[in-house]
């Protein structure tokens, strides 16, 4: 029978942040040799703080969870990287807001922080499996609050945002990641009960109406998303993470079917009633027949299609042409300057992040580690779809970010804190226990940098 080694690989990560950090510099030293024929004067010091950063993710990691995945924090660091190269070169033409970059490099620092909070106060992801109802409201509590008045704050078209004092923070950053949890803790305690089947129809076993009471809640809260936040990509993000964590949780199709379903069909009964429903679905259709609503998503094909499948280079193009860059549309700036095969290989990040976080999934020992693990990894996979399939016309404009990439404080605290949690996952998942040896035995591992996992069917 073969057996998977795990070991630490804290110098794997190490090596591959030093790379990480190598490709974020890189693309802020190009911006400044094409841009203004010289490096930035200030590199010295955004290369040691940027480095002095990952440096001090590594060295928590390397103290508080040495057998995390060695992957996922180097393809967290390059992501946040590229995205302060090109804030930092998006910059350079904009006299409204010129220092973007220093702030969103502030805000790094905080993130990193955070990340490093958690990897200290949480020593087991098990813990949170107690609270599931408490979570639960307090997620959708947190996702509703830019519904109160004298709080919330609409912005270009959706009220997404609350303001406290001079700052904007978007709630449902927060709500993801306690949803997230609170689906894990509720679906171990229901599995069992949510995968009876009731009626039988064309072939699909259906779940028991008795059961349906969930579902219902969680597409009410995104149906109401949806119409009052005027927001579908936050809408699709909760509803798509709770229904696929219940597939994976009972292994029924009917769910995610039923879930489709009820989406569509709510975003359908609601399209001809709110304008700016309408807007973005006749925007993702057909955006020329109204050039000056739909000015920003048109600009954004035409810088892509100009930077062609390599891009016209850092500094070289004309990013600042499509409204808002900085946030909803960096993606469109990546596509014109580092092209097709730069976008291409930005998702391909995305994609590795997912499937680490499935790969903990399947080798963690607890059912609840497994759907957090699942349900985290889902979060980073539907937001980065929703988001960039807007910006490249697959789907309808959403007002979700880019995680790690976009402008903004409150998307990157939260993204660091749920690669946190993630790693913790991948901890317990990876990390070494003992061996119960034939004849009941305990056997203890020679050697404790390693785990062997029988892998059930395997040739010997």
């Amino acid at each position: 029978m073969s057996q998977v080694v795990y070991r630490r690989r804290r110098g794997v990560e190490a090596f591959m942040l030093v790379l990480a950090v190598g490709i974020g510099l890189g693309g802020y030293l190009l911006t400044g040799l094409d841009t203004q024929a010289q490096v930035p004067q200030e590199w010295p010091w955004a290369l040691a703080i940027f480095g002095g950063l990952a440096l001090a993710a590594h060295i928590a990691v390397r103290v508080r969870i040495p057998y995390a995945d060695p992957l996922i924090l180097p393809t967290v660091v390059l992501l946040n990287g590229l995205g302060l190269a090109m804030i930092h070169r998006l910059d350079l033409g904009d006299s409204q807001a010129p220092h973007s970059a220093e702030l969103q490099l502030t805000w790094m620092a905080v993130a990193v922080a955070v990340f490093c909070l958690v990897v200290f106060l949480l020593p087991d992801h098990k813990v949170l499996h107690r609270y599931p109802y408490i979570l639960f409201l307090v997620g959708l509590v947190t996702l509703m609050l830019p519904l109160v008045p004298g709080l919330g704050l609409e912005k270009y078209g959706a009220r997404i945002w609350i303001k406290v004092w001079h700052y904007t923070f978007q709630p449902a950053e927060v709500a993801k990641i306690v949803l997230a949890v609170a689906f894990a803790a509720y679906l171990v305690d229901k599995r069992e009960v949510l995968a009876l089947a009731g009626g039988r129809f064309l072939g699909i076993d259906l779940p028991r109406p008795r059961d349906l009471g969930p579902i219902l809640v969680m597409w009410l809260a995104s149906m109401g998303v949806l119409v009052f936040q005027k927001d579908l990509g936050t809408s699709l993000l909760f509803f798509g993470l709770f229904v696929v964590m219940l597939y994976i949780a009972t292994e029924r199709p009917s769910w995610p079917i039923l879930g489709v379903l009820l989406f569509v069909g709510g975003a359908t009964a609601a399209y001809p009633f709110f304008a700016h429903v309408q807007t973005r679905v006749q925007s993702w259709l057909d955006p020329f027949a109204d050039y000056d609503r739909n000015y920003q998503i048109i600009q954004a094909q035409f810088g892509m299609a100009w930077g062609g499948l390599f891009g016209t280079g850092w500094g070289l193009g004309r990013p600042n042409l499509t409204p808002l860059p900085k946030t909803d549309f960096i993606g469109a700036a990546i596509g014109e300057e580092l092209g097709v095969v730069g976008l291409s290989a930005v998702m391909m990040l995305y994609a590795v992040l997912a499937t680490r976080g499935l790969r903990a999934a399947l080798g963690s020992r607890d059912p609840f580690g497994k759907l957090l693990a699942s349900g985290l990894s889902f979060v980073f996979a539907i937001q980065v779809f929703a988001i960039l399939g807007g910006v490249t016309r697959l789907l309808p404009l959403t007002g979700l970010t880019t995680p790690f990439m976009s402008q903004g404080g409150s998307s990157l605290v939260a993204n660091w804190a749920l690669t946190g949690l993630l790693m913790i996952v991948t901890h317990h998942a990876r990390k070494p226990v003992a061996e119960h040896a034939p004849g009941g035995v305990v056997a203890s591992l020679a050697d404790d940098s390693t785990q062997l996992i029988d892998v059930e069917g395997a040739a010997a």
